[in-house]
C-alpha cells in the first residue's frame, strides 16, 4: 500500500542501496551490445557539489540511463582530479592550524613549530585524501549519478600516473615538449605558474599615472607614457608609437633616457601602439606584460625581470628600490617622478586586475623557466577531426570557440612550483644538462652514457599542471599505456558533458592528447556545452553576492527528483538557466501529482496481468489514452537523442501531468464507478499500464520515485526500473479516429473553462450550453461524452442551434460555435467595468516598462539580467492585456 505522501527522504537512500547492491551501473563488456561510453569531468579532491556540477551531471546521468533502457553496454567512468594548487592549500591551511609549514629553505614563520619536506607532505597529502577526498562522489549518488564506481580512479593513481610519464617522456623526445625562458601569470602567494583558468578578473579603482621620459640629445623634449602599474617602469627596455603617428615619427629608432635607472631605451614603431589611447605612445616592459613580451620579441628588445617571485623589486633595479614590495615600490616611484618634475599628471582610472582565485592576490606575469608543450604542432589535427565532423559540438556555436582557441594557440606552460601533482621526470648533471626519462635509473644510464662517467643528479622539482593529467582522462582511466579489454571497448567515447569555460583548458588537450597517443582517434564523437546555472533574476552566481544556491540542501527540502527534472526542464540548448525555488517546487508538486496518480490507481483496483494487450482495447477513452503514450514516447526518446532536454523533460510534464491526471484519470472516473464489468476491467488494467510507461519515460530525469513507483506497483523485486527495456509502442496503437473525438472533447471542456475564468463565473455555477453550426461528427462526439463534458464543464444543459440569448459569450471550435449565456450567472456590466479597471492599471505599467526600455541611459547603465527582467515584464503584462480586452470584446465591452 502506498503511503498518503511521497516522502523522497525515505525512498532515495533505499533505492540507491538496490541498484548498487544489484551493480546495476557497472560496464558488462558484453559483446553483443554496443557500447556507450561516458567519462566524467573529474571533480577536484577538494570539491563539494555545486549547482553547476548537479546540471552536468544530471544530463549525463539522464544519458547513460537512457542508452541502459535501450541495451547498450554502458560504462560512465568516474573520478576526481587531484587538483594541485587547490590540494595543496587544503592541506597546507591544516598543516598550519598545527603550527607545522613546509620546509622551503626559510626560517620558521612566527607561532610554528616544525617544518616538513617533500616527501613528509605528500604522504600527508594522502593520508588527507584516503580520509576527506572524494566527498563529492558520495555528494553525487545523493544526485542519483549512475556511474560505474567499481571502476573509480584518480589523477594521481599509479596507473594514471604510468599514463603521464610516458606521455611527457614521449612528447619530449618527438620534441614536442621543451624547456623555455617565458612570461607566465605567477601567484606571488604561492610561488607558482597558474592557468588563466585559476586567474580572476577584478575590477578596481586603481590611476592612470603619466609620466614624461627624457628624449636622449634632445634638451626640453620628452615622450609622455601612461601606465596603470609605475613598478614595472624599472624594467622598461622600450617606448613604442603607432607607424603611421605623425606626431612621433621623427623619434622612431631614437631613444628615451629612462627616469630614476639612466638606461637608453629605444623608441620603436609597432602597431601594438594605439593613436587614439592616451598619449598614443606606450611604455614596453618585456618581462611584465603578456603583450609587450610579443613587442620584445617582435623588435628584438632585452627583457628585464624587476620582481622576485614574492613580487618584491629584485636586484636587477637601482638599489634605492631593491626589497621593496611592489606596491610600496609603486608609491616610491610615483613619489620620485614628481619630484624631478616627470609626473605629467594622474587620471582616475578602473580597470580589471587580474587575481589568483585561490590566494586572492594580484597576480604578476613573470618571466621564469618553465616546461612547454608544443601547442600549436598539436593542435593541427584536433581542428581538423573537428572540421571534418568527427567530433561536433552541441549546439555547434561553441565550434567557433573551440577554433578561434585553436588557431591561435600559444605554448602551454604545464610546469607548477607546487609539490602535490606529478613531479616532472627531469634530472638535471652537474652542468644543467637535462636528462628525461620514465625513471631515475634510466636518467642514470642517460647521464652516464652523456660524461663518460657516472654523475649526481638532481631531479627537477616541479609538477605538472593538473590539466596535463586530465588531458589524458579519456583513455589512461581504461588502462593506458597497457591494451587493455577495457580500453580496447569503450575508447573512444560517445559524448563528453561539460562547461563552455573549460573547452580550452580541458576539452581541447583531451582531443590533442587523444589523437597524438590513440592512433588518431578522437576521445569523443560528440562534446555536449550545458548552458550557465544563474540565480532567478539571471545574475550570475557568487559567494561574494550572497546568491549560491546549495543542491544538497535542495534535495533535502524538495528531493532529488525534482531538483533533477527542474534542471532538466530549464536545460534549453544556449540558454542560461535562471534557478527560482520557486520553480524546484513546482516541480516537486508533481512528484507528488504522479505519486497520487499511482495511488489513485491503487485505490481503484488497477491492474494488468502479462497478458494485457492494448491494442484490444474497445473503450475509446482507453485507446486515446494508450495512444497519446504511444505519440509522447517518440518526442521522448528524440529530444534525449538531440540533446534537447527540456523538450524531453516538457513531453513527459505534459502527458502525466495534463493528458493523463487532468484529462484521462476524470474520462476514466464514470467507467470505475459504473455497472460494465468488462468496460471497468479494461479501464483498471489500461490506467496502470499507462503509468508504467509513463513511468518508464520519466525514469532517466527522475530515478528515485519511479523506480519506487514500479517497486511498489509493478513486479515487486523481480526487476528494476533501471536495468530494464526502454518502453516500445507498436505503430498499431496510434488510434486517429480516439485522438480526433477525445482531443475535440478535450478541446470544448478547456474552451469552456478559459470562458468561465475570463467572465469571473463562480467555480460552483452550473450554466447552460448551446452548441450552433455543429457537424454531424461535432454532435456525435457530444453526444458520446456529454456526461463528461457535463461535469468537467460544469455545464447543466446542452442544446443544438438554438438562437443566442442576449448576454451571451461565443467561442469558436472548428466549426461550431459554442454559446454560453451568461446573463443570469454574472452582472454583464459590473463584469465589463472590472476588466476595464484592470486594463487601466496594466495601461500604466505598460506605458511605465515602455518609457523605462525606450531610456537609451536605463539600457546602458543598467545590468544585462534587469534590463532583461524589465522586458519580461512588459511582454507579460502585454500578454495579460491581450487576454483582457479578448474577454472585454466577448461580453460586447468596446
Amino acid at each position: 500500500m502506498l503511503d498518503k505522501t511521497y516522502r523522497p527522504q525515505e525512498v532515495e537512500d533505499r533505492q540507491y542501496a538496490r541498484w548498487e547492491e544489484a551493480k546495476a551501473f557497472a560496464a558488462q563488456f558484453d559483446e553483443t551490445k554496443k557500447p556507450f561510453t561516458i567519462m566524467i569531468p573529474p571533480p577536484n579532491v577538494t570539491g563539494s557539489l555545486h549547482i553547476g556540477h548537479a546540471l552536468n551531471n544530471t544530463i549525463q546521468d539522464i544519458l547513460v540511463r537512457y542508452q541502459r533502457m535501450q541495451g547498450r553496454d554502458v560504462l560512465w567512468q568516474p573520478g576526481t582530479d587531484h587538483a594541485g594548487i587547490a590540494t595543496q592549500m587544503v592541506v597546507e591551511r591544516q598543516l598550519g592550524a598545527k603550527g607545522i609549514e613546509l620546509d622551503r629553505g626559510m626560517p620558521l614563520a612566527p607561532g610554528n613549530s616544525q617544518q616538513i619536506g617533500r616527501e613528509e607532505f605528500i604522504k600527508r597529502v594522502w593520508e588527507w585524501r584516503e580520509e576527506s577526498g572524494g566527498i563529492i562522489l558520495k555528494q553525487l549518488r545523493r544526485l542519483g549519478a549512475s556511474c560505474d564506481w567499481s571502476r573509480e580512479r584518480f589523477t594521481m593513481d599509479e596507473g594514471l600516473s604510468e599514463a603521464v610519464l610516458k606521455v611527457f617522456v614521449t612528447l619530449y623526445r618527438k620534441k614536442l615538449i621543451y624547456r623555455d625562458k617565458r612570461l607566465v601569470n605567477w601567484d606571488p602567494r604561492f610561488h607558482t605558474a597558474i592557468s588563466d583558468l585559476e586567474v580572476e578578473q577584478k575590477e578596481i579603482n586603481g590611476h592612470l599615472w603619466h609620466f614624461k621620459y627624457p628624449i636622449e640629445g634632445e634638451e626640453g623634449r620628452f615622450i609622455t607614457v601612461a601606465t596603470t602599474r609605475p613598478e614595472t617602469m624599472l624594467g622598461d627596455t622600450a617606448v613604442a608609437v603607432h607607424p603611421e603617428d605623425e606626431r612621433y615619427r621623427d623619434l622612431v629608432g631614437k631613444h628615451a633616457i629612462l627616469p630614476l635607472v639612466g638606461r637608453r631605451i629605444v623608441i620603436v614603431a609597432d602597431d601594438y601602439a594605439d593613436p587614439e589611447q592616451g598619449s598614443g605612445a606606450v611604455k614596453i616592459t618585456p618581462a611584465h606584460d603578456f603583450n609587450d613580451f610579443e613587442v620584445g620579441k617582435r623588435h628584438g628588445l632585452e627583457m628585464i625581470n624587476v620582481f622576485d617571485r614574492d613580487a618584491h623589486l629584485s636586484d636587477s633595479v637601482p638599489e634605492a628600490y631593491r626589497g621593496l614590495e611592489r606596491f610600496e615600490a609603486r608609491r616610491r616611484i610615483v613619489a620620485d617622478m614628481e619630484a624631478e618634475g616627470l609626473l605629467e599628471k594622474i587620471d582616475d582610472h578602473r580597470h580589471t586586475v587580474p587575481h589568483g582565485d585561490r590566494s586572492g592576490v594580484p597576480i604578476e606575469p613573470y618571466l621564469t623557466d618553465q616546461w612547454y608543450v608544443d601547442a600549436a604542432t598539436l593542435a593541427k589535427p584536433a581542428i581538423e577531426a573537428v572540421e571534418s565532423g568527427r567530433t561536433v559540438f552541441v549546439p555547434k556555436q561553441w565550434e567557433r570557440t573551440y577554433y578561434e582557441w585553436m588557431r591561435n594557440i600559444q605554448p602551454w606552460c604545464i610546469s607548477r612550483q607546487l609539490w602535490w601533482g606529478h613531479q616532472i621526470p627531469a634530472w638535471y648533471g652537474p652542468d644543467g644538462e637535462v636528462f628525461v626519462a620514465h625513471d631515475e635509473g634510466e636518467a642514470a644510464k642517460a647521464a652516464e652514457a652523456h660524461y663518460g662517467k657516472p654523475v649526481d643528479l638532481t631531479r627537477d622539482t616541479d609538477v605538472l599542471d593538473t590539466w596535463f593529467s586530465s588531458a589524458l582522462w579519456p583513455f589512461s582511466t581504461l588502462g593506458w599505456p597497457e591494451n587493455t579489454k577495457a580500453l580496447k571497448r569503450y575508447y573512444p567515447g560517445d559524448v563528453l558533458v561539460t562547461s563552455f569555460d573549460i573547452i580550452f583548458f580541458w576539452v581541447a588537450r583531451m582531443m590533442m592528447s587523444g589523437l597524438e597517443f590513440m592512433d588518431g582517434e578522437v576521445p569523443f564523437h560528440t562534446v555536449y556545452i550545458h548552458a550557465l546555472v544563474r540565480d532567478e533574476k539571471g545574475q550570475k552566481m557568487s559567494k561574494s553576492k550572497g546568491n549560491v544556491v546549495d543542491p544538497l540542501e535542495l534535495i533535502d527540502k524538495f528531493g532529488a527528483d525534482a531538483v533533477r527534472f527542474t534542471l532538466t526542464a530549464l536545460a534549453a540548448q544556449g540558454r542560461d538557466i535562471k534557478l527560482a525555488e520557486s520553480r524546484i517546487e513546482g516541480y516537486r508538486n508533481f512528484c507528488t501529482k504522479i505519486w497520487n496518480a499511482a495511488r489513485f490507481c491503487e485505490m481503484n483496483d488497477c491492474a494488468y496481468g502479462a497478458d494485457f494487450d492494448p491494442a484490444d482495447n474497445r473503450q475509446r477513452v482507453n485507446r486515446w489514452i494508450v495512444s497519446q503514450a504511444a505519440q509522447v514516447e517518440p518526442k521522448v526518446r528524440q529530444a534525449i537523442e538531440s540533446y534537447r532536454f527540456n523538450e524531453a523533460a516538457q513531453a513527459i510534464y505534459q502527458f502525466v501531468w495534463h493528458t493523463y491526471c487532468d484529462w484521462y484519470l476524470e474520462f476514466a472516473k464514470p467507467l470505475f464507478q459504473g455497472d460494465d464489468e468488462a468496460a471497468k476491467a479494461e479501464t483498471r488494467a489500461t490506467a496502470l499500464w499507462v503509468l508504467h510507461k509513463a513511468l518508464f519515460l520519466a525514469h532517466p530525469i527522475m530515478p528515485f520515485l519511479t523506480e519506487e513507483l514500479w517497486l511498489q506497483t509493478g513486479n515487486g523485486e523481480k526487476e528494476l526500473m533501471t536495468t530494464a527495456a526502454w518502453p516500445g509502442f507498436p505503430e498499431a496503437l496510434v488510434d486517429a479516429e480516439a485522438d480526433a473525438a477525445l482531443n475535440w472533447v478535450v478541446r470544448m471542456i478547456g474552451q469552456i473553462r478559459a470562458v468561465r475564468s475570463e467572465m469571473n463565473v463562480p467555480p460552483g455555477a452550473r450554466i447552460a450550453l448551446i452548441v450552433n453550426e455543429a457537424s454531424d461528427i461535432s454532435k456525435a462526439r457530444v453526444g458520446d461524452h456529454q456526461a463528461l463534458i457535463q461535469t468537467l464543464a460544469r455545464v447543466e444543459t446542452i442544446a443544438f442551434d438554438q438562437p443566442v440569448p442576449d448576454g451571451s459569450v461565443q467561442d469558436v471550435l472548428e466549426e461550431a460555435t459554442l454559446v454560453l449565456p451568461l446573463a443570469d450567472v454574472i452582472d454583464i456590466g459590473q463584469e465589463q467595468a472590472r476588466l476595464k479597471k484592470e486594463m487601466d492599471k496594466l495601461k500604466g505599467e505598460i506605458g511605465k516598462l515602455d518609457k523605462k526600455l525606450s531610456n537609451d541611459q536605463f539600457l546602458a547603465k543598467a545590468p544585462a539580467e534587469v534590463v532583461a527582467e524589465q522586458r519580461e515584464r512588459l511582454a507579460d503584462s502585454q500578454q495579460t492585456m491581450d487576454k483582457l480586452q479578448t474577454a472585454l470584446e466577448r461580453l460586447g465591452g468596446v
